[in-house]
């Protein structure tokens, strides 16, 4: 005997947060390959093939801060120090917590059963992402 499948039609599932979370998770990964690339594009253009080993590189990529260059063959630090590389850097480091966050939560979620254990989850998570957020933002912007 076979059964039927139990699958609405896209037009009657609606949007809901859950949903709205999952795509969340999907486009912020591709989000943050997307600023990967763009790092180790951007750091080959601006002469790092000479400059810089593979490994170097791909510290630039994952976090543009012009720390990571300072012990590097590159003569000239100034375009590494730009507004534009520190912008993709906080684009890059808001988006990455961002999804961490929310993949924690996910995973706690597993583990807490009653919905006041999975509420003080989400609200020790959301605090922890306040409070590392502007430190990291002023890393990036003053440190």
């Amino acid at each position: 005997m076979q059964t039927k499948a139990r699958t609405l039609p896209l037009s009657k599932r609606g949007m809901s947060f859950e949903t709205f979370m999952w795509l969340f998770t999907r486009l912020s990964a591709l989000a943050m390959y997307g600023f990967i690339f763009i790092g180790i594009v951007g750091a080959l253009i601006m002469g790092a093939q000479n400059d810089m080993s593979f490994v170097e590189v791909l510290r630039w990529a994952l976090m543009p801060n012009t720390g990571h260059v300072n012990y590097t063959n590159v003569p000239d630090l100034s375009p590494y120090a730009t507004m534009f590389w520190r912008s993709v850097a906080s684009l890059f480091f808001f988006t990455a917590i961002a999804h961490g966050v929310h993949g924690v939560v996910v995973i706690l979620d597993d583990y807490f059963a009653t919905e006041t254990q999975r509420k003080w989850i989400r609200i020790i998570n959301i605090s922890l992402f306040v409070i590392i957020t502007p430190i990291g933002l002023y890393v990036i912007w003053f440190g």
